[in-house]
């Protein structure tokens, strides 16, 4: 049975304000029996965090020692800014090939500025959502299955 104080996990943001300003928050709710002085990625910026106002804003969770190797949240706002990338593409690209590179699980929400959204994940699912100015919020768990 679970209890509440059994429940935790990442939590992550990213906004776009009215002037065109990009923030990213993340919050980790940390790993069972971690090695004492492990620190994960959501602290270090440009791997579990990252925002800047010319590309895109990115929160990240998962396996942090990956993302810290792969860079995740700067090298999607990289490729958007470096290569030209839609955010979608620079997103997939990075969580679906070059993190499983590294062995790494996990995801992003990531937001441009534009308002683009993307919220790619390599794992079975990953709880994420989002709010729109006049509209309803969205929630969602595991990814949707792709018709034959």
């Amino acid at each position: 049975m679970e209890r509440a104080t059994d429940l935790f996990g990442t939590v992550g943001a990213v906004a776009l304000d009215k002037h065109g300003n990009l923030a990213a928050g993340t919050s980790t709710g940390g790993v069972a029996n971690k090695k004492a002085g492990r620190v994960g990625d959501s602290p270090i910026i440009g791997a579990g965090t990252y925002a800047n106002n010319a590309t895109c804003a990115v929160s990240a969770t998962g396996h942090g020692e990956y993302f810290i190797r792969a860079v995740v949240a700067h090298d999607i706002s990289a490729l958007v800014e470096y290569q030209g990338l839609s955010l979608s593409a620079a997103a997939d690209l990075v969580v679906k090939k070059e993190l499983v590179q590294f062995g790494g699980e996990g995801g992003v929400i990531a937001l441009d500025r534009k308002g683009h959204l993307a919220m790619p994940f390599n794992s079975q699912g990953m709880y994420r959502g989002f709010v729109r100015e006049n509209a309803n919020a969205v929630v969602k768990i595991y990814a949707v299955p792709s018709p034959p």
